[in-house]
């Protein structure tokens, strides 16, 4: 097959539209919600919240309105979300639900000792959800009270060991702690739990990544996730014979990449939004680095992971996007005590001002992000 040649610029148009960030069709219902969870594939859940958690900030950058009961609504009463592993902890649409069992079963298959020794604790935990309910790690300390063997770190130990390898699930969450119950009294009956096989998995992870990113390579399909590297090769070639996906390059690009004619049929069509978007560091079109550099040249790293001497942007530093280009990087705080957001910092990538329209779209974009994130106020 000849891979179909694109410009970076119809490559990036591409990206940002498959990541719903060209802002053509605003986001306002709950079933609109769902919509970009299915599209982007998962959204990451991390605890950091130095300006906002990372899946509020996430959907909130495609869905202004964004309100967390619309999203505890598809968890917890639609039961059209669950929260597990992807590449990282996430929330993923339900009828993901079967590509999650392989992880569950290595986990189980990797702890058997560790499970061998605590049979009791992990009898006892699942007993009490059992015949009480969804239950928190929370209410596990008690226990120790009552003169009980335990104390309430096993217990919690035991949760995680449920959830991990697929007896519990997260049922909701309450303060962002997780709300566990048993997985047949949170699992829709509708939904399908048959064991993939590898070749299914891997098409899965492909087809996901393509539809998610628009375009992708083979490295960047499997980023993080647990696969065998062979067999999706096979199913590659298998998806190209069938026509299901076509082979791509970049101008100027030795990366191989692939899409879908789909998706090609729409790129003379896109063009860039002019609207500025202050991202979170672990928005989807950010979170895979390498990708980054080579479509956008944006070398971004969050530093909260970094030494504070090795720092060169800030512990909590926002790409901030405008139209099809990264424009720089914000070092801010949401003080919601005090209600300021603090601006710590602002660095413009190289041969950019931020003057006249840009700083006009910035600082409207700024303001829109400090009301979300409880503050009334921005302090440079």
């Amino acid at each position: 097959n000849l891979a179909i040649e694109l410009s970076k610029s119809e490559a990036k148009h591409l990206a940002l539209s498959s990541q719903l960030l060209l802002n053509t069709h605003p986001a306002k219902t709950k079933q609109d919600l769902l919509k970009i969870i299915k599209q982007l594939g998962y959204i990451q859940i991390d605890t950091i919240s130095v300006v906002e958690r990372a899946h509020k900030h996430v959907l909130w950058t495609r869905f202004p309105g964004y309100k967390n009961e619309i999203l505890d609504d598809l968890i917890d009463k639609d039961r059209k979300v669950f929260e597990f592993w992807d590449h990282a902890a996430s929330y993923l649409p339900m009828e993901h639900c079967k590509y999650s069992l392989p992880r569950k079963r290595a986990y189980k298959n990797r702890h058997k000792e560790w499970t061998s020794k605590n049979k009791k604790m992990i009898r006892f935990v699942r007993d009490r959800i059992k015949a009480e309910g969804p239950l928190m790690s929370r209410d596990f300390k008690d226990d120790t009270k009552r003169g009980v063997w335990w104390d309430w770190k096993p217990a919690k130990d035991a949760l995680e060991f449920l959830f991990h390898s697929g007896d519990l699930m997260v049922w909701a969450r309450k303060n962002f702690q997780k709300v566990y119950d048993l997985t047949e009294r949170v699992l829709p009956s509708n939904v399908d739990v048959s064991f993939p096989k590898e070749a299914e998995l891997s098409e899965h992870l492909i087809l996901k990544a393509i539809n998610a990113n628009g375009i992708t390579s083979q490295k960047e399909m499997t980023y993080l996730r647990r696969h065998h590297e062979k067999t999706t090769k096979s199913v590659i070639n298998k998806l190209l014979e069938e026509k299901k996906i076509v082979p791509v390059s970049i101008k100027d690009s030795p990366e191989k990449y692939f899409s879908t004619s789909k998706n090609l049929r729409l790129v003379k069509r896109l063009k860039a939004s002019d609207t500025v978007q202050i991202l979170s560091p672990f928005d989807n079109l950010v979170i895979q680095r390498k990708r980054m550099n080579s479509l956008f040249n944006f070398d971004y790293v969050i530093e909260c992971y970094v030494p504070a001497p090795k720092r060169k942007y800030g512990y909590f530093c926002l790409p901030v996007l405008y139209g099809d280009r990264f424009i720089g990087r914000l070092d801010a705080k949401a003080d919601r005590q005090t209600g300021v957001f603090k601006v710590i910092n602002f660095f413009p990538e190289e041969g950019i001002k931020i003057n006249g329209k840009i700083k006009t779209l910035f600082d409207k974009k700024l303001n829109e992000l400090a009301k979300f994130s409880g503050c009334e106020k921005v302090e440079y």
